[in-house]
């Protein structure tokens, strides 16, 4: 298997990103590509000891920052990371293109670049959702107005990437709602409900937001901009929770004994919560794999992407979803029929 890694993305490339790379072919045969500033690249690869024979590096000149317009940076730099990296996917030579570089760039990238898979109306990022029940939450913000057969397309596109790579048999799918009655929320989100249950899909009706992080069902389906919102509060709710917790743990010696008593513990539960033990969001329904990272990502956190890159592409996500689209045509159909 080929992997093309973004070596410029992210807040902390190279560096972090050569450091991922190196430690993920120590896990695995695939061959990885990483694209970007030579010189930069190089510097930091000096650093490693690492078979040579699987790690190369593609030369770009430039780089597609998160102060770039994403439509206008994909049409003039041509010879960046992002763009280079998904002709590779769409040349075929390369089977999944890694990034943790700008977020609308690289959407923009996997539309006009590799393109949409016939029949699919609007690719999705699926973020994993950790916990002590991980789920997929699609969409986490590519895609902000939704029609209800969009919402359809993500319940499956979500229910195969869960199957087939994260291992979840027969995955639970779960519609974001103000109530658990078919009768609340939006006509939208009503006429989804209906439409999910005529699918295959094992849907288990609307799901409040108080019970999405339990992680009650394996793939949570809403529009962009609830499931940015999700997203984002989140991890504001366990940053807060972090950063209380130590200041508890520190007000008296007393509890700062019972907090190494507890250090054990409490590692484990700041392992559950952290998002680099899964990687990246796959962003599903263009014609190619494409993974993209948190802006973040150290070294942990880009090793596990392309690890977790090895079951999408040796899987067949993208022609399984291709497969599907039969299905997600007679939806439309109906929704046009109905509505």
């Amino acid at each position: 298997m080929k992997i093309v890694v973004d070596g410029m993305g992210g807040d902390h490339s190279p560096t972090e990103i050569v450091k991922g790379c190196v430690d993920a072919i120590k896990e695995m045969t695939a061959h990885i590509t990483i694209v970007g500033d030579e010189t930069q690249i190089q510097l930091e690869l000096e650093k490693y000891d690492y078979d040579k024979s699987r790690l190369s590096v593609i030369p770009t000149s430039e780089v597609i920052t998160n102060d770039d317009k994403p439509v206008k940076a994909v049409r003039k730099k041509k010879d960046s990371s992002i763009v280079v990296g998904m002709n590779m996917v769409k040349d075929k030579e390369a089977d999944v293109f890694i990034s943790a570089g700008n977020t609308g760039a690289i959407m923009t990238g996997a539309l006009f670049i590799i393109g949409r898979i016939s029949g699919i109306d609007r690719p999705v990022i699926a973020s994993i959702f950790p916990g002590i029940k991980p789920f997929l939450l699609v969409d986490s913000g590519a895609n902000a107005e939704c029609k209800p057969h969009n919402l359809v397309e993500f319940g499956i596109m979500g229910s195969i990437y869960s199957e087939k790579v994260l291992g979840m048999e027969n995955p639970s799918v779960a519609l974001v709602n103000i109530g658990e009655e078919a009768s609340k929320g939006t006509q939208t989100i009503q006429t989804a409900f209906e439409l999910m249950k005529e699918t295959h899909l094992n849907f288990q009706g609307n799901i409040e937001a108080r019970e999405v992080p339990e992680g009650k069902a394996n793939v949570v389906v809403c529009d962009g901009f609830v499931g940015n919102v999700i997203l984002k509060l989140s991890e504001g709710i366990a940053d807060l929770f972090i950063n209380l917790l130590k200041k508890k743990l520190k007000e008296s010696f007393l509890v700062k004994i019972g907090a190494l008593i507890m250090s054990g513990k409490l590692k484990e539960m700041s392992k559950e919560l952290d998002y680099s033990e899964y990687g990246g969001a796959p962003i599903l329904g263009v014609k190619g794999a494409v993974i993209k990272m948190h802006g973040s990502s150290k070294a942990k956190a880009v090793k596990n992407a392309i690890l977790r890159a090895q079951p999408y592409v040796e899987n067949n996500v993208v022609e399984m979803i291709h497969d599907e689209v039969s299905q997600i045509e007679s939806i439309k159909s109906k929704e046009m029929k109905d509505g």
